[in-house]
């Protein structure tokens, strides 16, 4: 009997043994085969037009949990998930223009638009910012048992905003919702330290999740919107251009030069409703590139370039 007894004991401890080693091992592993993937019916298509110039500004977080942790999250994955599509230059020095979204909203977004012309001299399209407005966590635990299953349920609410730097307006305004559950097993007198990193990287991932799902909408968005850039410098007979290669210019490129557009105002309310297109002024080849990304072109047609005009495609 006493054998029997010895037997079950080591067979009990053996079990806890290999159990601690599978969930040791288990502990802060986020489970993302529900959310997060990025699945494609067909494969990426290479994107060869000419790309258009963001300021991302830095998001901020309301929500209680999280920190600006989760601010930055948001941001480092818009700026991921941007230049995933090949389709867009994100401009780092575009927060000394504008500051991060927290100002703007703090604002009233007047900001923006009292720095438009300088946006669009620096030549940017449009302007991506925006807030967390929720992060949560809930936990599940298992009331008995040494060892206990704990299921998570993330969820998020973020807001996502675009203004058109060449209409001198906001176009865009959205709110993602994302969510994400999670089950692991674990002691209950786990390690606190493990277990408060297990739900802030479970926070962080809610939060990919959402600013995935916004992607197709912005670049939806901004294929709507005219390229722009600008007529940096005339030196002779050579027009100087601050996009280039990395833009997505080619040599032979006709570009056309475009006078400044007239601001819009409704005369009953004063608020302003938009910039007008400006007049074609002429057309410029590109011939050459310089720099990381400017290009060197040449008068096409017209004769009236100057410096600061800005070009489009023809």
């Amino acid at each position: 009997m006493k054998m029997t007894l010895n037997k079950t004991i080591k067979k009990s401890i053996s079990l806890l043994v290999t159990v601690s080693l599978f969930t040791s091992c288990g502990i802060g592993t986020i489970d993302r085969t529900s959310h997060g993937k990025r699945p494609r019916s067909a494969p990426r298509k290479y994107f060869n037009g000419v790309k258009k110039k963001v300021a991302l500004l830095t998001f901020f977080n309301e929500s209680p949990y999280g920190g600006q942790d989760l601010g930055v999250t948001a941001t480092e994955e818009f700026r991921r998930e941007l230049s995933r599509t090949s389709q867009f230059v994100v401009d780092p020095m575009a927060k000394k223009i504008f500051g991060s979204s927290k100002e703007i909203y703090a604002g009233g977004g007047v900001k923006l638009v009292q720095l438009s012309r300088k946006a669009k001299v620096a030549g940017l399209n449009f302007v991506l910012f925006g807030r967390i407005i929720d992060a949560r966590i809930r936990e599940k635990v298992d009331e008995i048992g040494v060892v206990r299953e704990t299921k998570s349920y993330t969820e998020a609410k973020l807001e996502i905003r675009i203004f058109d730097v060449n209409a001198n307006k906001e176009i865009y305004s959205d709110t993602i919702r994302a969510f994400a559950d999670d089950s692991t097993f674990r002691f209950f007198q786990g390690n606190r330290e493990t277990h408060l990193e297990y739900r802030r990287e479970l926070l962080r991932y809610v939060i990919k999740v959402a600013v995935r799902k916004s992607i197709v909408k912005i670049v939806d968005v901004s294929s709507k919107l005219d390229w722009v850039g600008r007529v940096a410098k005339i030196i002779g007979n050579k027009i100087y251009l601050n996009a280039g290669r990395s833009s997505g210019l080619n040599i032979g490129d006709i570009l056309k030069v475009m006078s400044d557009g007239q601001e819009i105002f409704d005369p009953e309310t004063g608020a302003m409703i938009g910039v007008s297109k400006g007049e074609v002024k002429g057309t410029i080849e590109v011939i050459d590139f310089f720099g990381p990304d400017g290009s060197i072109a040449i008068l096409h047609s017209g004769g009236s370039v100057h410096e600061n005009d800005f070009i489009q495609l023809y």
